[in-house]
């Protein structure tokens, strides 16, 4: 009974994380859902900025802490371990749906993309970055990422076993492709507005810092396969191999 509850719980929390993933993509394009990053009656300037921040801190707090190693040992002595996993993406999508409903509009453009060509091209730019971020969770093991796949397990009796390090695809371009593609659908968009330009700052600087330390959970776990990976590979943007000083710099920060 405990194991089919763990994995009831397991599919739940995914579903809840795809519904979320979903009203993402029309929360920043504006589209379909009840409510977007720019709809709503705007507030004073410093009201949605603190607000907005705030909530895009709660995010980055939650979806951090939660995933670090320590904390997992302290948590799994709450939540049983092959649901935490689970748990997080359930925290994550709360954190998130937590922003779709209290976000304040700010009002004001940015920049505006006024040909039909050059608008389809951001838009498929778009399109392309949320297609990249869904790719590259399958490309690693989409149901281990989101809880599935240690449910599962917990409900056929076997143990837990980490995924061996691979590099495949997008992988052998770039350390970090599920970022790539969110920066692309963060920012490539034929109007930016002061909320979404907000948006999409913060959760850039979010990202840059969030890979320091998960690249450091990879080095403990991988050792020096991840090493040796870190230094060939760039780390976000595909331009190529590393050069020895560009190597040395990210390692140094990390």
């Amino acid at each position: 009974m405990k194991r089919m509850t763990i994995f009831t719980y397991g599919v739940a929390c995914y579903l809840v994380f795809l519904g979320v993933f979903l009203y993402a993509a029309g929360f920043l394009g504006n589209f379909i859902v009840p409510k977007s990053i720019d709809s709503g009656p705007t507030s004073p300037l410093a009201v949605a900025i603190a607000v907005d921040a705030a909530l895009l801190g709660i995010f980055a707090t939650q979806h951090s802490i939660m995933a670090r190693h320590w904390f997992k040992r302290a948590w799994t002595r709450v939540v049983p371990e092959p649901a935490e996993r689970s748990t997080y993406v359930l925290f994550s999508s709360a954190a998130l749906i937590l922003l779709f409903w209290a976000w304040q509009p700010i009002g004001g453009v940015v920049w505006t993309v006024e040909t039909a060509g050059a608008r389809i091209a951001m838009q498929v730019i778009c399109a392309t970055g949320w297609l990249i971020v869904l790719a590259s969770t399958f490309l690693i093991n989409h149901f281990d990422l989101f809880g599935l796949r240690q449910v599962w397990l917990y409900l056929m009796g076997r143990p837990y076993t980490h995924l061996r390090f691979r590099t495949p695809a997008l992988y052998q371009h770039v350390r970090h492709p599920l970022y790539l593609g969110w920066l692309l659908a963060f920012w490539a968009t034929p109007v930016m507005t002061a909320a979404h330009l907000l948006f999409a700052g913060l959760a850039t600087a979010y990202i840059l810092v969030a890979i320091r330390f998960e690249e450091r959970d990879l080095i403990r776990i991988h050792g020096e396969d991840y090493r040796a990976y870190r230094e060939r590979v760039p780390m976000i943007l595909p331009l190529g191999a590393k050069t020895k000083e560009r190597a040395a710099s990210e390692n140094a920060a990390a």
